[in-house]
C-alpha cells in the first residue's frame, strides 16, 4: 500500500495538534497554572518561635500541594508595630499577584476601628482564612503566688508584656486596666510571644495575656501558670473549669458591650490576608487550597503531632465577621476607644 501522506506521521500529528490549538477556544486549551514555578510567601507579623510562626510554618509545609501548579511555600518573619509592619507590606512593596500572604495580629482591627485616623482599613483586604479561632486568656506566673482574678486585683501592681499598642495582648491588658480597673502595667517592645515567655521565666514579667493554644505544654503540665480569666465563651477541655469568662465578670451592660466589641477580632484567630488588588480568581484559588489543606491527612497528622488545635474560619466567613465589627455604632466605638486609651 502506498502511503498517501508525504510527511512522516509524527510530523503530521504535530501539525494537526497546532491547527487544533489555533481553532479551539482558549478554555479548551490546557494552560499552565499561574502558580507553577512560583514561590508563595507567608509573611508572619511576629518573630520566629511564637504561636503565629508555628502555625504559619505548619501551613507552609502542606499548602503548596493544594494550589494548582504546586508552588514552593516559604515563611518570612516581619515583626514590628504589633504586626502592622507586615500588613502595610501588602500595600507597599509586596507583589499584588497573589504570591504574598500576610498573617497578622487581629488586635490591630480593634486599634484601627477606634483610631481617629486609622493606618489601614481591614475591610479592604481579602481574607483567605484562619486555622484557629483564638481563645484569649490573661494569666499569672505561678511563682508570684497569684492564682485567681481576685488575687490579681488585690495587688498594688501587676506587670504584663506585649509587643506594641494594637496587639491582642495590649487590647486584653487594656480591658483589665480600664474596664475592670485592675492594677495592670503593660510593658511594650517585645518582638513576639517567645521573648515574652523568656521574660516571664526570668522574672521580668509577672503574667501576660495570650492565646491558650499557644501556651507551652510544659507550663501547663507543671502548673507554671494560673489562668485568671478568658475572653471567650468557649472553654477548651484542658482549661480549668473555674476560669471565669470576662463578660461574666462585667458589672454593667455597657462593660459587656465594650468587652464584646474589643474581643470580636479574636474570632479571626491568626488570619491570613492578601492585598485588595490581588485578582479575585487567585483569591478563590488560595481560599480553595486553604480549605483543601484543612482536609489533608498529612496536615492533620502534623497538627496532632505538635498538639496544635484547629478551629478554622473560611475566608468568606472572616469577611462577614469583619463587616459585623465595622457595623458597630459610633457610640460603642467611642466607648471602646476610651477603654483602649
Amino acid at each position: 500500500m502506498i502511503d498517501c501522506f508525504p510527511f512522516p506521521r509524527v510530523v503530521l500529528a504535530a501539525v494537526v495538534g497546532l491547527l487544533l490549538t489555533a481553532v479551539l477556544p482558549p478554555a479548551a486549551v490546557a494552560q499552565t497554572p499561574f502558580y507553577a514555578g512560583k514561590t508563595v510567601t507567608l509573611v508572619v507579623g511576629y518573630s520566629a518561635g511564637g504561636g503565629y510562626d508555628i502555625y504559619a510554618r505548619m501551613l507552609a509545609r502542606h499548602y503548596g500541594r493544594h494550589i494548582p501548579g504546586n508552588p514552593n511555600v516559604i515563611v518570612q518573619n516581619m515583626p514590628g508595630a504589633a504586626s502592622m509592619t507586615s500588613v502595610r507590606h501588602l500595600d507597599a512593596t509586596a507583589p499584588k499577584d497573589g504570591t504574598v500572604i500576610t498573617m497578622f495580629d487581629p488586635g490591630l482591627i480593634s486599634q484601627t476601628l477606634t483610631a481617629d485616623k486609622p493606618a489601614v482599613d481591614f475591610a479592604n483586604f481579602q481574607w483567605i482564612g484562619t486555622l484557629l479561632r483564638d481563645i484569649r486568656i490573661c494569666y499569672a506566673w505561678a511563682a508570684t503566688g497569684i492564682k485567681t482574678f481576685d488575687d490579681m486585683m488585690k495587688r498594688k501592681e501587676f506587670l504584663i508584656g506585649n509587643t506594641a499598642r494594637g496587639s491582642n495582648a495590649h487590647v486584653n491588658g487594656a480591658i483589665l486596666r480600664n474596664v475592670f480597673k485592675a492594677p495592670v502595667r503593660q510593658i511594650s517592645g517585645y518582638p513576639g510571644s517567645n521573648e515574652q515567655r523568656l521574660a516571664l521565666e526570668r522574672g521580668e514579667l509577672e503574667g501576660n495575656c495570650g492565646s491558650w493554644t499557644a501556651m507551652p505544654q510544659e507550663w501547663l503540665t507543671n502548673n507554671k501558670i494560673h489562668a485568671l480569666l478568658r475572653f471567650s465563651t468557649t472553654r477548651p477541655v484542658d482549661m480549668p473549669p473555674d476560669v471565669p469568662n470576662a463578660t461574666d465578670l462585667a458589672k454593667t451592660q455597657e462593660q459587656k458591650d465594650v468587652i464584646d466589641i474589643l474581643n470580636a477580632p479574636g474570632e479571626l484567630g491568626r488570619p491570613f490576608i492578601v492585598a485588595k488588588d490581588v485578582p479575585r480568581e487567585r483569591v478563590a484559588i488560595l481560599r480553595a487550597a486553604f480549605q483543601a489543606t484543612l482536609q489533608d491527612e498529612a496536615f492533620l497528622a502534623d497538627a496532632k503531632k505538635q498538639s496544635l488545635l484547629l478551629d478554622p474560619v473560611a475566608g468568606e466567613e472572616a469577611q462577614k465577621i469583619m463587616a459585623q465589627i465595622y457595623a458597630a455604632s459610633p457610640d460603642l466605638i467611642r466607648k471602646a476607644k476610651a477603654a483602649l486609651d
